[in-house]
Protein backbone atom coordinates (compact mmCIF):
# COMPACT_ATOMS: atom_id res chain seq x y z
CA UNK A 1 0.00 0.00 0.00
CA UNK A 2 1.48 3.25 -0.77
CA UNK A 3 2.95 5.76 2.13
CA UNK A 4 1.00 8.17 3.05
CA UNK A 5 2.80 11.10 3.88
CA UNK A 6 0.98 13.62 6.09
CA UNK A 7 2.74 17.23 7.09
CA UNK A 8 2.90 18.25 10.79
CA UNK A 9 3.19 22.02 11.48
CA UNK A 10 2.88 23.54 15.60
CA UNK A 11 3.05 26.74 16.52
CA UNK A 12 4.49 25.67 19.84
CA UNK A 13 3.02 28.68 21.73
CA UNK A 14 -0.28 28.78 20.21
CA UNK A 15 -2.78 29.52 22.99
CA UNK A 16 -0.32 30.00 26.08
CA UNK A 17 -1.82 33.52 26.28
CA UNK A 18 -5.19 32.31 26.94
CA UNK A 19 -5.30 30.89 30.64
CA UNK A 20 -3.20 33.74 31.97
CA UNK A 21 -6.22 35.99 30.47
CA UNK A 22 -4.42 37.73 27.25
CA UNK A 23 -6.87 36.97 24.99
CA UNK A 24 -3.95 35.72 22.22
CA UNK A 25 -0.56 34.74 21.80
CA UNK A 26 0.77 36.76 19.26
CA UNK A 27 4.28 38.19 19.54
CA UNK A 28 7.50 36.99 21.68
CA UNK A 29 6.01 39.55 24.49
CA UNK A 30 2.77 38.14 24.99
CA UNK A 31 4.57 34.58 25.34
CA UNK A 32 6.84 36.13 27.54
CA UNK A 33 4.09 37.06 30.26
CA UNK A 34 2.52 34.23 29.85
CA UNK A 35 4.98 31.98 31.00
CA UNK A 36 6.13 34.19 33.81
CA UNK A 37 2.20 33.71 34.80
CA UNK A 38 3.25 30.14 35.22
CA UNK A 39 0.99 29.43 31.90
CA UNK A 40 2.08 26.12 30.28
CA UNK A 41 2.00 25.50 26.38
CA UNK A 42 -0.64 23.18 25.39
CA UNK A 43 0.01 23.07 21.77
CA UNK A 44 2.18 19.62 22.28
CA UNK A 45 -0.27 18.00 24.18
CA UNK A 46 -3.26 18.80 21.61
CA UNK A 47 -1.45 17.74 18.79
CA UNK A 48 -0.67 14.65 20.16
CA UNK A 49 -4.02 13.75 21.10
CA UNK A 50 -5.18 14.31 17.51
CA UNK A 51 -1.80 11.93 16.05
CA UNK A 52 -3.21 9.14 18.27
CA UNK A 53 -5.25 7.46 16.24
CA UNK A 54 -2.21 7.59 13.69
CA UNK A 55 -0.49 4.76 15.43
CA UNK A 56 -2.64 1.65 14.17
CA UNK A 57 -1.07 3.52 10.48
CA UNK A 58 2.82 3.70 11.87
CA UNK A 59 3.54 1.25 9.11
CA UNK A 60 2.05 3.33 6.22
CA UNK A 61 1.97 6.78 7.77
CA UNK A 62 4.98 9.25 7.22
CA UNK A 63 5.08 12.66 8.81
CA UNK A 64 6.85 15.30 7.27
CA UNK A 65 7.61 17.99 9.92
CA UNK A 66 10.45 20.53 11.61
CA UNK A 67 12.54 20.03 14.19
CA UNK A 68 11.86 19.73 17.95
CA UNK A 69 8.56 21.39 19.24
CA UNK A 70 7.41 22.42 15.79
CA UNK A 71 6.62 18.67 14.93
CA UNK A 72 8.94 16.18 15.45
CA UNK A 73 9.26 15.88 18.86
CA UNK A 74 5.54 14.95 19.56
CA UNK A 75 5.83 12.64 15.99
CA UNK A 76 7.68 10.46 17.25
CA UNK A 77 6.39 10.45 20.82
CA UNK A 78 3.37 8.55 19.26
CA UNK A 79 5.60 6.18 17.45
CA UNK A 80 4.94 7.26 13.71
CA UNK A 81 7.96 7.73 11.62
CA UNK A 82 9.29 10.98 11.28
CA UNK A 83 11.08 12.93 8.48
CA UNK A 84 12.48 16.08 9.45
CA UNK A 85 12.56 18.57 6.42
CA UNK A 86 13.91 21.74 8.21
CA UNK A 87 14.21 23.55 11.32
CA UNK A 88 13.23 27.31 13.16
CA UNK A 89 14.77 29.76 12.75
CA UNK A 90 14.16 31.38 15.96
CA UNK A 91 13.52 30.10 19.50
CA UNK A 92 10.93 31.10 20.48
CA UNK A 93 9.34 30.18 16.07
CA UNK A 94 7.83 32.76 14.85
CA UNK A 95 5.45 32.62 12.50
CA UNK A 96 7.65 32.70 9.85
CA UNK A 97 8.73 29.65 10.35
CA UNK A 98 5.08 28.00 10.12
CA UNK A 99 4.78 29.47 6.85
CA UNK A 100 8.43 27.98 6.00
CA UNK A 101 7.62 24.52 7.14
CA UNK A 102 4.64 24.59 5.33
CA UNK A 103 5.95 25.08 1.94
CA UNK A 104 8.90 22.85 2.72
CA UNK A 105 6.62 20.30 3.65
CA UNK A 106 4.24 20.53 0.09
CA UNK A 107 7.59 20.68 -1.96
CA UNK A 108 8.30 17.39 0.14
CA UNK A 109 5.47 15.60 -1.47
CA UNK A 110 2.91 15.84 1.31
CA UNK A 111 -0.50 14.35 0.79
CA UNK A 112 -2.38 16.61 3.52
CA UNK A 113 -0.81 18.62 6.49
CA UNK A 114 -2.04 18.69 9.78
CA UNK A 115 -1.58 22.14 11.59
CA UNK A 116 -1.84 23.14 15.30
CA UNK A 117 -2.59 26.41 16.57
CA UNK A 118 -4.96 29.08 16.25
CA UNK A 119 -6.82 31.80 13.89
CA UNK A 120 -2.93 33.44 12.88
CA UNK A 121 -1.55 29.88 12.01
CA UNK A 122 -4.65 29.14 10.17
CA UNK A 123 -3.87 32.58 8.04
CA UNK A 124 0.06 31.27 8.15
CA UNK A 125 -1.19 28.63 6.10
CA UNK A 126 -2.86 30.68 3.73
CA UNK A 127 -0.03 32.61 3.18
CA UNK A 128 2.29 29.66 2.53
CA UNK A 129 -0.33 27.62 0.46
CA UNK A 130 -3.08 28.92 -1.14
CA UNK A 131 -6.65 27.96 -1.36
CA UNK A 132 -6.14 24.22 -3.35
CA UNK A 133 -3.74 22.32 -1.07
CA UNK A 134 -5.62 20.20 1.68
CA UNK A 135 -4.90 21.15 4.99
CA UNK A 136 -6.54 20.08 8.79
CA UNK A 137 -6.72 22.61 11.72
CA UNK A 138 -6.39 21.58 15.21
CA UNK A 139 -7.62 23.69 17.41
CA UNK A 140 -5.18 25.05 20.09
CA UNK A 141 -5.26 28.77 20.34
CA UNK A 142 -7.04 31.69 22.04
CA UNK A 143 -9.28 32.58 19.06
CA UNK A 144 -10.81 30.40 16.80
CA UNK A 145 -13.39 31.97 14.30
CA UNK A 146 -12.42 29.97 11.15
CA UNK A 147 -13.85 27.16 9.84
CA UNK A 148 -11.02 25.60 9.16
CA UNK A 149 -10.80 23.40 12.71
CA UNK A 150 -12.00 20.23 13.81
CA UNK A 151 -13.82 20.61 16.91
CA UNK A 152 -11.46 18.89 19.17
CA UNK A 153 -8.12 17.51 18.79
CA UNK A 154 -9.82 14.21 19.04
CA UNK A 155 -12.02 14.93 16.55
CA UNK A 156 -9.44 15.79 14.46
CA UNK A 157 -7.91 12.56 14.68
CA UNK A 158 -10.88 10.73 13.89
CA UNK A 159 -11.03 12.81 10.46
CA UNK A 160 -7.36 11.73 9.89
CA UNK A 161 -8.41 7.80 10.76
CA UNK A 162 -11.21 7.50 8.48
CA UNK A 163 -8.76 9.62 5.65
CA UNK A 164 -6.59 6.78 6.42
CA UNK A 165 -9.26 4.28 6.10
CA UNK A 166 -9.89 5.38 3.18
CA UNK A 167 -13.88 6.39 3.72
CA UNK A 168 -15.25 9.17 1.78
CA UNK A 169 -14.21 12.52 3.50
CA UNK A 170 -14.93 15.54 1.60
CA UNK A 171 -13.17 18.80 0.87
CA UNK A 172 -14.42 21.76 1.21
CA UNK A 173 -13.36 25.50 1.09
CA UNK A 174 -13.46 26.85 4.21
CA UNK A 175 -13.17 30.90 5.89
CA UNK A 176 -10.34 31.34 7.53
CA UNK A 177 -11.00 34.80 9.28
CA UNK A 178 -9.07 36.41 11.76
CA UNK A 179 -9.31 38.94 14.71
CA UNK A 180 -6.81 42.11 15.66
CA UNK A 181 -5.71 41.21 18.88
CA UNK A 182 -4.63 44.92 20.11
CA UNK A 183 -8.40 45.65 19.60
CA UNK A 184 -9.73 42.46 21.28
CA UNK A 185 -7.25 43.08 24.45
CA UNK A 186 -9.41 46.53 24.69
CA UNK A 187 -13.10 45.05 24.16
CA UNK A 188 -13.60 44.98 21.06
CA UNK A 189 -13.85 42.14 18.37
CA UNK A 190 -12.83 43.30 14.95
CA UNK A 191 -12.51 40.24 12.36
CA UNK A 192 -11.85 39.93 9.10
CA UNK A 193 -12.18 37.64 6.11
CA UNK A 194 -8.77 36.49 5.40
CA UNK A 195 -8.91 33.94 3.10
CA UNK A 196 -9.63 30.08 2.52
CA UNK A 197 -8.24 26.72 2.71
CA UNK A 198 -9.02 23.19 1.11
CA UNK A 199 -9.96 21.26 4.69
CA UNK A 200 -11.30 17.65 4.54
CA UNK A 201 -15.25 17.01 6.50
CA UNK A 202 -16.78 14.86 7.54
CA UNK A 203 -20.22 14.75 9.60
CA UNK A 204 -20.26 17.15 12.74
CA UNK A 205 -16.11 17.01 13.35
CA UNK A 206 -15.01 20.20 11.76
CA UNK A 207 -16.92 23.77 13.57
CA UNK A 208 -18.34 26.58 11.86
CA UNK A 209 -16.86 29.88 11.22
CA UNK A 210 -17.68 32.22 14.59
CA UNK A 211 -20.77 34.33 14.39
CA UNK A 212 -19.38 37.50 15.19
CA UNK A 213 -22.27 39.73 15.18
CA UNK A 214 -23.99 40.56 19.16
CA UNK A 215 -27.47 39.24 19.94
CA UNK A 216 -30.40 41.41 18.39
CA UNK A 217 -32.82 39.71 21.24
CA UNK A 218 -32.09 42.53 23.72
CA UNK A 219 -35.12 41.99 25.79
CA UNK A 220 -34.02 38.33 25.75
CA UNK A 221 -30.75 38.95 27.28
CA UNK A 222 -32.39 41.39 29.75
CA UNK A 223 -34.63 38.24 30.40
CA UNK A 224 -31.61 36.37 31.08
CA UNK A 225 -29.76 38.74 33.39
CA UNK A 226 -32.85 39.36 35.46
CA UNK A 227 -33.14 35.43 36.22
CA UNK A 228 -29.47 34.60 36.51
CA UNK A 229 -29.25 37.77 39.52
CA UNK A 230 -32.47 36.77 41.25
CA UNK A 231 -31.14 33.43 41.89
CA UNK A 232 -27.47 34.81 42.87
CA UNK A 233 -26.71 34.20 46.82
CA UNK A 234 -24.09 37.15 48.78
CA UNK A 235 -21.89 34.24 49.61
CA UNK A 236 -20.91 32.81 45.89
CA UNK A 237 -17.80 33.96 44.21
CA UNK A 238 -18.97 33.85 40.48
CA UNK A 239 -16.88 33.84 38.08
CA UNK A 240 -18.30 35.62 34.76
CA UNK A 241 -17.19 33.96 31.26
CA UNK A 242 -16.49 36.30 28.44
CA UNK A 243 -19.71 37.58 25.99
CA UNK A 244 -22.28 39.75 25.83
CA UNK A 245 -25.22 37.58 27.46
CA UNK A 246 -22.93 37.09 30.32
CA UNK A 247 -21.68 40.98 30.17
CA UNK A 248 -25.51 41.72 30.49
CA UNK A 249 -25.40 40.03 33.84
CA UNK A 250 -22.78 41.49 35.32
CA UNK A 251 -24.69 45.23 34.41
CA UNK A 252 -27.79 43.59 35.61
CA UNK A 253 -26.15 44.31 39.16
CA UNK A 254 -24.31 47.73 38.56
CA UNK A 255 -21.02 46.30 37.41
CA UNK A 256 -19.18 47.22 34.31
CA UNK A 257 -17.05 43.85 33.45
CA UNK A 258 -14.95 43.28 30.51
CA UNK A 259 -16.70 41.61 27.38
CA UNK A 260 -14.18 39.15 26.31
CA UNK A 261 -12.30 38.89 29.65
CA UNK A 262 -13.55 36.63 32.71
CA UNK A 263 -14.40 38.65 35.96
CA UNK A 264 -14.70 37.62 39.29
CA UNK A 265 -18.52 39.19 41.00
CA UNK A 266 -19.42 38.72 44.76
CA UNK A 267 -22.55 40.07 46.49
CA UNK A 268 -23.19 42.34 43.73
CA UNK A 269 -19.42 43.91 43.93
CA UNK A 270 -16.74 43.18 41.13
CA UNK A 271 -14.18 41.63 42.99
CA UNK A 272 -11.67 41.77 39.86
CA UNK A 273 -11.55 42.28 36.16
CA UNK A 274 -10.36 40.29 33.27
CA UNK A 275 -8.39 37.28 35.56
CA UNK A 276 -5.96 35.10 34.45
CA UNK A 277 -6.12 30.91 35.71
CA UNK A 278 -3.65 31.59 38.26
CA UNK A 279 -5.88 34.52 39.78
CA UNK A 280 -9.18 32.11 39.26
CA UNK A 281 -7.23 29.78 41.23
CA UNK A 282 -5.96 31.67 44.08
CA UNK A 283 -9.56 33.35 44.39
CA UNK A 284 -11.49 30.09 44.61
CA UNK A 285 -8.24 29.17 47.79
CA UNK A 286 -9.00 32.14 49.15
CA UNK A 287 -13.05 31.52 49.12
CA UNK A 288 -14.24 30.02 51.88
CA UNK A 289 -18.49 29.89 50.16
CA UNK A 290 -19.60 28.37 46.82
CA UNK A 291 -18.05 29.40 43.89
CA UNK A 292 -20.16 29.19 40.24
CA UNK A 293 -19.39 29.68 36.86
CA UNK A 294 -21.61 31.87 34.32
CA UNK A 295 -20.60 30.54 30.98
CA UNK A 296 -22.47 31.50 27.50
CA UNK A 297 -21.89 30.06 24.02
CA UNK A 298 -20.42 30.99 21.16
CA UNK A 299 -22.78 31.84 18.54
CA UNK A 300 -22.68 29.80 15.42
CA UNK A 301 -19.74 27.18 16.70
CA UNK A 302 -21.57 26.30 20.00
CA UNK A 303 -18.37 25.75 22.01
CA UNK A 304 -19.40 26.49 25.31
CA UNK A 305 -15.77 25.36 27.23
CA UNK A 306 -12.52 26.14 25.46
CA UNK A 307 -12.61 29.12 22.66
CA UNK A 308 -11.97 32.63 24.10
CA UNK A 309 -12.33 31.17 28.05
CA UNK A 310 -9.12 28.86 28.24
CA UNK A 311 -8.79 31.12 31.95
CA UNK A 312 -10.80 28.31 32.72
CA UNK A 313 -8.35 25.61 33.28
CA UNK A 314 -9.26 21.82 33.78
CA UNK A 315 -8.19 22.84 36.89
CA UNK A 316 -10.24 25.88 37.17
CA UNK A 317 -13.45 23.67 36.35
CA UNK A 318 -12.92 20.47 38.38
CA UNK A 319 -12.50 22.64 41.37
CA UNK A 320 -15.88 24.45 40.71
CA UNK A 321 -17.70 21.74 39.44
CA UNK A 322 -20.13 20.79 36.92
CA UNK A 323 -23.32 20.82 38.80
CA UNK A 324 -22.02 25.10 39.97
CA UNK A 325 -22.17 25.68 36.20
CA UNK A 326 -24.33 28.06 35.46
CA UNK A 327 -25.64 28.12 31.70
CA UNK A 328 -26.90 31.14 29.97
CA UNK A 329 -27.94 31.86 25.90
CA UNK A 330 -30.81 32.92 23.88
CA UNK A 331 -33.34 30.59 22.22
CA UNK A 332 -31.86 32.66 18.99
CA UNK A 333 -28.12 31.16 19.80
CA UNK A 334 -29.63 27.47 20.53
CA UNK A 335 -31.94 27.49 17.75
CA UNK A 336 -29.00 28.45 15.00
CA UNK A 337 -27.20 25.27 15.84
CA UNK A 338 -29.19 23.39 13.96
CA UNK A 339 -29.21 20.97 16.81
CA UNK A 340 -25.58 20.29 17.45
CA UNK A 341 -25.06 20.04 20.49
CA UNK A 342 -22.99 22.67 23.05
CA UNK A 343 -19.57 22.00 23.03
CA UNK A 344 -16.42 21.42 26.02
CA UNK A 345 -13.07 20.96 25.05
CA UNK A 346 -10.96 21.68 27.84
CA UNK A 347 -7.97 19.86 26.88
CA UNK A 348 -8.63 17.44 29.63
CA UNK A 349 -10.72 14.56 27.98
CA UNK A 350 -11.60 12.73 30.72
CA UNK A 351 -13.06 15.92 32.50
CA UNK A 352 -14.90 16.78 28.94
CA UNK A 353 -16.27 12.90 28.70
CA UNK A 354 -17.21 13.50 32.30
CA UNK A 355 -19.64 16.98 31.38
CA UNK A 356 -21.16 15.56 28.61
CA UNK A 357 -24.97 15.35 28.39
CA UNK A 358 -27.93 17.31 28.85
CA UNK A 359 -27.18 20.70 31.30
CA UNK A 360 -29.97 23.45 32.18
CA UNK A 361 -29.75 26.04 29.80
CA UNK A 362 -31.40 29.70 31.10
CA UNK A 363 -32.64 31.52 28.28
CA UNK A 364 -35.38 34.04 29.94
CA UNK A 365 -36.91 35.05 33.14
CA UNK A 366 -38.29 32.08 34.83
CA UNK A 367 -37.18 30.10 31.21
CA UNK A 368 -34.74 27.16 30.93
CA UNK A 369 -33.94 24.39 28.83
CA UNK A 370 -32.16 21.06 28.88
CA UNK A 371 -29.81 21.18 26.02
CA UNK A 372 -27.02 18.24 25.27
CA UNK A 373 -24.02 18.69 26.14
CA UNK A 374 -21.08 16.64 23.93
CA UNK A 375 -17.10 16.27 23.81
CA UNK A 376 -17.71 15.84 19.89
CA UNK A 377 -17.44 12.36 20.65
CA UNK A 378 -17.96 10.13 17.63
CA UNK A 379 -18.59 6.88 18.91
Amino acid sequence: MKLTKLGLVINPWSGVGGPAGLKGSDGAETVQRALEAGIEPRAQQRAATALAPLAEFRDRVQILCFAGDMGANVARAAGLTVTVVGEAASDPSTPADSERAARAIRASGADLIVFVGGDGTARNMVNALGDHFPVLGIPAGVKMHSACFAISPRAGGEVLRRLLNAQLVDLYQREVRDIDERSFREGRVSTRHYGELLVPEEGHFLQAVKNAGREVEELAVADIAAEVVEEMDPDTLYIVGPGSTTLAVLREVGCEGTLLGVDLLRDGELVRADVGAPDIEQAIADHEGPVKIILTAIGGQGHLIGRGNQQLTPAVLRAVGRENLVVVATKTKITELGGRPLLVDSGDAALDEEWSGFIRVITGYRDAILYPLSNGDFE
